[in-house]
């Protein structure tokens, strides 16, 4: 009489990378400080937009406008206008040029203009002004349209923080996990039933999992949000940069948190992760800082948008900004994507051999080289 002992199936490769991913979006979404965080940080998107919709653009003193001596009594009992005199016409239009006033109100002798006057504006039709007037004059515009420079602002520091923030969040916890694990040689138990790549593919793909759908969130907050302010014209020039957006901050998550996971693994101890994460983090924090004090120069923007690290950021700002081609987009994305199957690759090579060697600091020359 034999006896056989059946033993359970081992795991395919894609399933034990399924396991550890669940493992890690368990752990976060059951951990109160995660949900407490990511609900301020909601709560707190909401109220900007919110706030950015209702607060007025403008001082009680009223809408300035240039006037001359001819069309000075257009304004003459309108409340909402702040009448400035200028010399002449073309004076009038300097002043609005200069962005000193709003608009300028001045006669106009065509014989089809039964008003008598027309309202001269800088890149776009002076809504304040004409709102104010009881007729709607014939409108002049001096230059070619441009996204105001608070509403680049606003877009770039958006895109810019959101992407910092859960690059640092979740690459962050990436790190102390793997720390963790090796302190507390937890990583010997996980190793015996997972290959060391399979647990660097499952932690990357739950966080980034979790990254993307905080991001989505804040997205449809932000929807919500000009949609209840009434600012459809800003979230209809935004539909496009955000979906390009969600694209590339997936494929540039994937690679720092690549890098994060790799760094980690090359010291034991919790205290030592200062060193080998402050680079990284230092790449984080750039594409933030970059299209803050660089959203106004094209050069620069150009550059970052195909940069790995930094165009997840600079290319969706482009696109809202107008300034990138339709085939640009396209080609930074393939630049992401290949350099982080190449950054993953030696990422991976790096936490394979350095996940199991505990005390002092591996350098990554050693890992690269060790058999």
């Amino acid at each position: 009489m034999s006896t056989t002992t059946d033993r359970p199936a081992t795991p395919s490769q894609a399933a034990t990378v399924l396991m550890v991913a669940e493992r890690e979006i368990l752990a976060q979404v059951r951990s109160k400080s995660f949900l407490i965080s990511s609900g301020v940080l909601l709560l707190a998107v909401l109220i900007a937009i919110i706030l950015g919709g209702v607060l007025p653009g403008q001082d009680d003193a009223g809408t300035k406008v240039a006037v001359v001596a001819a069309s000075a009594e257009v304004v003459d009992g309108v409340d909402a206008l702040d009448p400035v005199d200028a010399a002449d016409a073309e004076a009038a239009r300097e002043l609005v040029r200069s962005e000193e006033v709003e608009a300028a109100i001045l006669p106009d002798d065509d014989p089809d203009n039964v008003l008598g006057f027309t309202v001269v504006g800088r890149t776009s039709a002076p809504s304040d002004v004409l709102g104010a007037l009881s007729v709607t004059p014939p409108v002049e515009l001096l230059e070619e349209p441009e996204t105001p420079f608070e509403v680049r602002y606003l877009v770039s520091l958006g895109f810019g923080l959101i992407f910092m923030m859960s690059a640092m969040t979740f690459g962050s916890t990436i790190a102390q996990n793997t720390v963790q694990e090796k302190q507390s040689r937890i990583v010997e138990i996980l190793l015996s039933a997972v290959p060391a790549r399979g647990l660097l593919a499952g932690k990357i793909l739950g966080n980034s999992v979790l990254a993307l759908g905080q991001t989505a969130a804040i997205a449809a907050v932000a929807v919500v949000g000009m949609v209840v302010t009434g600012q459809d014209e800003l979230l209809g020039m935004l539909s496009m940069p955000v979906v390009w957006f969600v694209l590339f901050f997936l494929v540039g998550f994937v690679l720092l948190a690549a890098i994060f996971a790799s760094s980690a693994s090359l010291v034991s101890r919790i205290e030592d992760t200062g060193p080998v994460l402050t680079p990284v983090m230092m790449v984080t924090m750039a594409p933030y800082f970059l299209v803050v004090f660089f959203n106004d120069n094209p050069l620069v923007l150009t550059i970052a948008s195909y940069v790995p690290f930094s165009a997840p950021v600079a290319m969706p700002v482009r696109l809202f900004l107008g300034e990138a081609a339709w085939w640009e987009p396209l080609l930074a994305l393939g630049v992401l994507a290949v350099s982080t199957v190449l950054v993953i690759a030696l990422g991976a090579r790096i936490y394979e051999r350095s996940l199991l060697r505990m005390g002092g600091r591996v350098r990554v020359t050693e890992a690269l080289r060790s058999a």
